[in-house]
């Protein structure tokens, strides 16, 4: 696979139009990553849930752990992005359990499913989906792929995630872990409920505002993943974020400056956790996460500022 931006750099394999599997590509991030691959010529095979209508289709349900493995023999490797929304909706424990099942059944059903096939068709490189949030909180802590997971649902949610995928690691296959911050974007994810109230000039920090949000820009999500896809040797867990976290208060600054809009007003703490319920804890908490192993195999941030990142989003 050939590397996909200017923002990496490394020892990355380049061999022509590769076959690449990926669960999760209607989503925000799985969508973007399908729109750069095939803009360089590589052929996406896309997991669906409903009955496949093209040949790029394959049938998979990740809740409850299946998928038709026959479709993954031959691809050069797997991508999984999918996963209900952790914050689509209230943390009901309903809602919990369709977070957690779709993130551990669904991996384990593709590891399983790579571990099963023929050495000589088995995809080579199995990027997985995972979180900052294994770190819980952090405080003004920084925290890189060292640190030990925190406690709570998210924490122990992306050990179980991660520990899913074991299959594929013991059968041979190059496995790495993903683990995203707040991606900046529009379409999407927690920017795509802040730009609206900021253009409208409804826009403030939510708390104290002390609390570090470790960001990461679309385009350099993107590319991090390719560089995860391309670069031999890399396996295990990397941390998706810019280099630089900033607070939920330097945000909403660098959100005014950007969009040219008052950003005055402030949700306390407690109407945060009235509305959001366990889900403020994420909201309020403090995540200071460093991309440590990503900037030593040589990716290259091209949004690596909070203003960048959001001037890149717009």
């Amino acid at each position: 696979m050939s590397s996909a931006s200017s923002a990496s750099s490394g020892s990355s394999r380049s061999s022509g139009s590769s076959r690449i599997a990926v669960a999760g590509a209607s989503g925000l991030i799985g969508g973007a990553l399908v729109r750069s691959l095939t803009a360089d010529g590589h052929t996406v095979v896309r997991l669906v849930r409903a009955e496949p209508r093209a040949a790029d289709e394959v049938r998979w349900d990740p809740e409850r752990g299946t998928v038709d493995a026959a479709g993954l023999a031959g691809c050069d490797a797997v991508v999984n992005l999918a996963g209900a929304g952790v914050g689509d909706r209230r943390w009901t424990p309903a809602y919990k359990e369709r977070i957690r099942a779709g993130r551990v059944r669904g991996t384990a059903a593709l590891a399983e499913a790579l571990a099963g096939l023929a050495p000589d068709v088995r995809p080579g490189v199995f990027v997985n989906g995972s979180a900052i949030g294994y770190y819980g909180e952090t405080g003004e802590r920084t925290v890189d792929e060292s640190a030990p997971a925190g406690s709570g649902f998210l924490p122990e949610l992306c050990v179980e995630w991660e520990a899913a995928a074991a299959p594929a690691r013991e059968a041979g296959v190059r496995t790495a872990f993903a683990r995203t911050g707040l991606v900046v974007a529009r379409e999407g994810g927690a920017w795509a409920r802040l730009f609206p109230l900021f253009r409208a000039g409804l826009g403030g920090r939510l708390g104290d505002g002390r609390q570090y949000w470790s960001f990461v820009a679309l385009h350099d999500e993107v590319a991090a993943l390719r560089h995860l896809l391309d670069t031999d040797g890399l396996s295990g867990p990397f941390n998706l974020t810019a280099p630089h976290p900033v607070t939920n208060r330097e945000i909403t600054g660098a959100m005014a400056r950007v969009l040219h809009r008052p950003a005055v007003f402030a949700v306390p703490a407690p109407v945060v956790r009235t509305v959001l319920g366990e889900m403020a804890g994420d909201v309020l908490g403090s995540a200071r996460v460093l991309p440590a192993r990503l900037l030593e195999s040589g990716f290259r941030f091209a949004f690596p500022e909070i203003d960048g990142a959001i001037r890149a989003a717009l």
